[in-house]
């Protein structure tokens, strides 16, 4: 099936559409009800009859917002009415929701003028926290647009005239930067006067481009003062006498807008322009040139934008509306004013300069994604863009007067990231605690493009003091391709004999079957074992390694060298897995293959202190399948035997088992069958009993059950020493690295 049949059996499927309404609160039991409706509803309705505010506190209205169209003007179709828009509206719906957590309702008016949609949308005012304006014609969507900004005191935002104008304008500072061209000084041509093309000139003046330097042209050629054109098209009027058509407009230009039509400009027009032209051919779906076509034109550099997803640089309007809204309606906004799309469009600029997370390369095919020509705004899948526009968002409708309500920017960030899942928000606890006191993490396989940017990120946002461990050279080229601002600390295994770590080793090692030139050997040629050594040695606080390593052989390492803490005979390895609104630890899940009782009541106790560095509260389950002695073998017998250990020494945590997993994880199971446990609420630090179980478990939990996972965290090592999962991103290195920096805290406490 072709594209047009996929969707429409995909918009058709049960249940129709693309949204629905789901409830926030319970529903399950007659009081529920009562609260939700009659009589209890009654309360908060007095209160926001009282102080019309407290709707934002009782009601749904500071995270709504309504999308509203006639759909005169929905792209790519015209002018197909009300009732034909709303599959349109209600995608504008679901990507509110995807990108930035806003519910929507869709609101379809079959009302042609301005005078009555004006009315019906103001009257809306007490439903929503915003208006997003869609498929309007113009001119009347000005009109429209500009008088709802006046009458309502909820921010109204014409996506259609200032989305593309925002993304564009980011592309547009970058691109300049790139080409060497100052914004005062160079000269803009527009293809195309409707409500998108005269909203980015307007927009670009306000990045510093020069009214004087803008040509804009129609259908007709160069608009220009003494032509009878409507009053939106004529603010961007050349002086009379200066017409032509579009190649004219063209000759000797910087930067050429396409907001038109598809194919209208050749290569001869393109080589026509200045040199290092900027080229944003924006129609959609087929551009003013093709891509292709307008970076073979000339032998200089294109910056080359389309609308398109399928080439560098798509200028794509969902890299705004989300995040404009989500801090408009966080600092409740009166208005989305000109200074708060400045700072959207200075917020991605910024963003597109910093390294791009794996999984957004991942999610483009693994191009690469790297400042330049071909990357000059984000993707749109880049999960930061929440929490890097938002909050400029914010500040800027502080700063401009707009906003109604006080946020702490920083606090503010970490809420936005919670708002990406909980693996966010306990990560942020870590990495708060580990920039507090940062510590001096050795990367053992330093010179790998990851633990490069790993270690930049590290240094960057103050997490830790990382120090790559490989060759020097390749390590300074990596930096220098990657374009990092980046002068790592580098110790290279070939510069120097490292004497001092290859004694240490061999008088840990001597009676251990490693001989003296051996130490010097493993020294110079295993970064594990240096790494391992710096540690002990105290060099380093901690260690990093594995990502190109089988898991047994890149922990035997530090194992040998830095070996377990004090109150600890063996290692474990946990995964924090992360739902929607529960945190579980899953051990042990990487090291022991089938650890009797002693060993589960071990790593029961380090699991539960790791839980604590996440500031969480353990309470702890040693899972079987057996409830409470209802099979009696020998498996069985080893967790019922460590939750006794346990218990008698007294542990500081709520301790049980053996028991099931649904009946460490479901209260109603814990509190109606097994209502004499030591947990009072379901189990948080999950022990299994063997290798095998905890491995395929917290896999299952991950893939199936929708959970993220954090980990493997190493517990009861000497010293901190985290093993990574081959193939591990550089998020999860920093995180990892985060984990680290505080259990070195906690050691030199």
């Amino acid at each position: 099936m072709g594209l047009d049949e996929d969707s429409l059996d995909y918009h058709a499927s049960d249940p129709p559409g693309k949204i629905e309404i789901s409830t926030t609160k319970p529903t399950n039991t007659q009081r529920d009800l009562s609260l939700a409706y009659s009589p209890g509803v009654a309360a908060p309705c007095r209160r926001i009859d009282e102080n019309p505010e407290d709707a934002f506190k009782y009601t749904a209205k500071g995270n709504m917002v309504g999308v509203v169209s006639n759909g005169s003007a929905v792209l790519g179709l015209g002018d197909i009415g009300a009732q034909a828009s709303k599959p349109v509206m209600e995608g504008k719906g679901v990507l509110f929701k995807r990108f930035a957590d806003i519910d929507v309702f869709d609101v379809e008016l079959d009302q042609e003028s301005a005078d009555d949609i004006i009315e019906s949308v103001a009257a809306m005012e007490p439903t929503f926290g915003g208006i997003n304006l869609e498929d309007i014609k113009a001119p009347e969507c000005f009109e429209i647009e500009t008088r709802l900004r006046e009458e309502m005191d909820i921010p109204v935002f014409h996506d259609d005239q200032h989305g593309t104008a925002i993304i564009s304008g980011a592309a547009l500072l970058n691109a300049a930067e790139i080409a060497d061209k100052d914004l005062e000084d160079v000269d803009v041509v527009f293809s195309g006067a409707g409500a998108s093309a005269i909203a980015s000139a307007k927009f670009y003046v306000s990045l510093g481009v020069r009214r004087e330097n803008v040509t804009m042209c129609d259908s007709s050629g160069i608009i220009t003062e003494d032509r009878d054109v409507n009053e939106f098209k004529q603010q961007f009027a050349s002086p009379a006498g200066e017409g032509g058509d579009l190649a004219d407009a063209m000759e000797g230009a910087d930067v050429f807008v396409g907001l038109s039509v598809g194919g209208i400009v050749d290569q001869e027009m393109v080589r026509s322009m200045a040199d290092d032209p900027i080229v944003f051919a924006m129609a959609n779906p087929d551009p003013e040139i093709g891509y292709e076509e307008a970076k073979n034109a000339r032998d200089d550099t294109v910056i080359m934008a389309t609308g398109r997803s399928d080439y560098p640089n798509q200028v794509n309007n969902v890299l705004g509306f989300p995040f404009i809204f989500r801090g408009a309606l966080d600092v409740r906004a009166t208005d989305i004013n000109e200074e708060m799309k400045v700072a959207c469009a200075e917020a991605l600029a910024d963003l597109a300069k910093q390294d791009v997370p794996d999984a957004v390369v991942k999610a483009y095919g693994d191009q690469p994604l790297q400042f330049g020509p071909e990357y000059i705004i984000p993707k749109p899948l880049d999960p930061r863009v929440l929490f890097e526009v938002a909050p400029a968002i914010a500040e800027a409708a502080a700063e401009s007067g707009v906003a109604r309500r006080d946020l702490d920017l920083e606090e503010y960030r970490e809420e936005l990231e919670a708002r990406l899942g909980k693996s966010r928000e306990m990560m942020r606890i870590v990495l708060n605690k580990a920039k507090s006191d940062p510590k001096r993490v050795a990367l053992g396989e330093g010179d790998d493009e990851k633990m490069i940017r790993a270690a930049y990120q590290m240094s960057e946002e103050g997490i830790a003091e990382p120090v790559l461990i490989g060759d020097r050279d390749t390590i300074d080229g990596v930096v220098a391709a990657l374009g990092l601002d980046f002068d790592p600390d580098i110790v290279d295994p070939d510069e120097g004999e490292h004497e001092e770590y290859a004694e240490r080793l061999y008088e840990l090692r001597q009676r251990k079957g490693i001989t003296e030139s051996e130490a010097k050997s493993l020294v110079k040629r295993d970064p594990n074992y240096l790494g391992s050594t710096m540690v002990e040695a105290g060099d380093a606080d901690a260690l990093l390694t594995g990502l190109t390593h089988h898991y047994p052989s890149a922990l035997k390492p530090p194992l040998q060298v830095v070996g377990t803490a004090p109150d600890a005979d063996y290692v474990a390895g946990v995964y924090m897995l992360t739902f929607k609104n529960r945190v579980i630890f899953c051990a042990d899940t990487t090291v022991n293959q089938d650890p009797e009782a002693d060993v589960l009541a071990e790593v029961a106790e380090h699991t539960a202190e790791l839980a604590r560095r996440f500031n969480v509260d353990p309470r702890v389950a040693m899972l079987s399948y057996s409830n409470f002695g209802s099979v009696d073998n020998e498996g069985t017998r080893k967790p019922r035997e460590a939750a006794r250990m346990l218990r008698e020494d007294d542990v500081d945590f709520p301790v049980d088992g053996e028991m099931q997993a649904d009946s460490a994880v479901v209260e109603d199971i814990l509190e109606g069958t097994y209502e004499f446990s030591d947990l009072d609420q379901p189990a948080n630090v999950l022990i299994f009993p063997n290798l095998e179980a905890g491995n395929i478990g917290y896999k299952l939990l991950q893939r199936l059950g929708g959970a993220d996972a954090i980990g493997p965290m190493l517990v009861g090592m000497g010293e901190p020493v985290h093993v990574l999962q081959r193939g591990d991103e550089v998020k999860d290195i920093v995180n990892l690295a985060a984990v680290a920096v505080v259990d070195a805290q906690q050691n030199s406490d």
